[in-house]
């Protein structure tokens, strides 16, 4: 049987720069930063006392009367159904009656559910903020869970957030959820499109939403020194691929996108905004927590992505331009990931990597962490619609081994050059595991 293809037809995000996709959109071709101070709790005794917070969030803006549907809902689980209400909305299937119910399915990429500082009691964030000053986080925690309602220990299964994204939108087909860190964003998309092409589903809501800005998260990867330290000035501390990078900057948030099968969306009048041509997904098969240095697993997720999608990354249109037109980056802004993905593009793309653009939105948006992946597919999209590139922010002082083109300072605009028509999105989860998408502009 031949697989069916995949279209995307509606796009949502929550993010440190807004929620509206164009005006976000606008402010990362600008080069702003949504990174700033920590407002949840005291981090003035953390190294690292800054990240990229979502500000002004309330779901009733989203849902109106029925956000009061989900009352326990914790902080990541409302930035899903927010983001997943303005994809629906832009799909234009909230108009649409009669659709069948049991051929609509979630894939989420969801971290550890509503364990965050907005849900904790005020005398608990006080007590953590007066009493710890470096005391053992789980210990706290401990104490912390005594103050907890019960509602709130159900809330922080992870698979909750389906449920409650189910509910809203009455979806009863394939329900699944992925918690592969960094690399689920991606591939909550990839195995979404995946239940499509075999048919088991005609529509999927596929995205991913996270938030651990609140004290256990933040100290977690302060004691792995994976965050940037640059306490003095936070708009400059994310700097994927600069020599002077220091770790990456937290970030939350949500990406979701409604996937259909084209026979569906075409009998809808539905307007397609790209098509998901391609998907790959590997693991290292290294050590927990480093990346394989010779960049082979992410080289080959690229790899099956580009295969899949029927794309020679040897080849080159009639112009000289690569058939790959923009990569976005995993780019978080450590020592190694870095330049280990550097290498894997040019595993891949061999002597065309340095005339493939490949940036990094993570030097504005912080790190999404489970939520990341979608939003950067977001951004591809976006570069699709526009033929516009967003920058890689604070390159200053780029690594030698970090060679390619990273698009630094300003927004790169390909129109005259022919525009974009194949983005590729990089994944990579801590703990090895690679997940790439590749879309492309919709043609009939």
């Amino acid at each position: 049987m031949t697989p069916k293809r995949v279209v995307i037809t509606g796009t949502g995000w929550i993010t440190p720069l807004g929620s509206d996709v164009d005006a976000v959109w606008a402010r990362l071709l600008a080069g702003e930063s949504g990174i700033g101070p920590v407002t949840r709790y005291d981090a003035s005794t953390f190294a690292t006392d800054f990240a990229a917070e979502v500000k002004g969030f309330d779901l009733a803006d989203f849902m109106g009367a029925d956000a009061a549907k989900h009352p326990t809902a914790g902080i990541s689980t409302r930035f899903a159904l927010a983001a997943a209400t303005n994809a629906w909305k832009q799909s234009g299937l909230a108009s649409v009656a009669g659709f069948n119910p049991d051929r609509l399915g979630i894939y989420l990429g969801a971290g550890e559910g509503s364990l965050d500082a907005v849900n904790f009691p005020a005398a608990i964030i006080d007590s953590y903020n007066a009493e710890t000053r470096g005391v053992d986080a789980v210990k706290w925690a401990t104490r912390a869970y005594q103050g907890m309602r019960a509602e709130w220990e159900t809330e922080q299964e992870p698979h909750l957030t389906i449920s409650h994204l189910s509910h809203a939108f009455d979806a009863r087909g394939p329900a699944m959820n992925c918690m592969t860190a960094c690399a689920a964003g991606a591939q909550c998309v990839g195995e979404a499109a995946e239940i499509i092409r075999r048919g088991d589903a005609d529509i999927m809501l596929a995205g991913g939403a996270h938030s651990m800005i609140h004290p256990l998260g933040m100290t977690g990867f302060v004691r792995l020194t994976a965050m940037s330290t640059r306490r003095d000035s936070p708009k400059t501390a994310s700097r994927p691929f600069d020599a002077t990078r220091d770790g990456f900057v937290m970030g939350e948030g949500a990406g979701m996108l409604v996937l259909e099968e084209l026979e569906h969306a075409r009998t809808r009048g539905a307007n397609i905004l790209a098509e998901v041509a391609g998907y790959g997904s590997t693991a290292d098969a290294y050590r927990i927590t480093d990346i394989q240095p010779d960049g082979l697993g992410g080289a080959g997720a690229m790899g099956l992505a580009l295969k899949q999608a029927g794309i020679d990354p040897a080849a080159t249109d009639a112009s000289g331009r690569p058939m790959v037109h923009y990569i976005n980056a995993h780019g978080t802004g450590t020592q190694e990931n870095d330049k280990i993905e550097t290498r894997a593009v040019k595993n891949v793309f061999g002597e065309l990597a340095p005339k493939v653009p490949f940036s990094s939105i993570k030097s504005m948006l912080g790190h999404l962490i489970q939520a990341a992946g979608t939003v950067e597919l977001i951004v591809c999209l976006k570069c699709i619609e526009t033929g516009m590139i967003p920058p890689t922010r604070n390159l200053e002082n780029p690594d030698p081994n970090c060679d390619l083109d990273h698009v630094p300072h300003e927004a790169r605009d390909l129109n005259a050059a022919g525009g974009i028509e194949v983005c590729l999105s990089n994944s990579f989860g801590f703990g090895g595991q690679n997940d790439t998408v590749c879309v492309r502009r919709f043609v009939g």
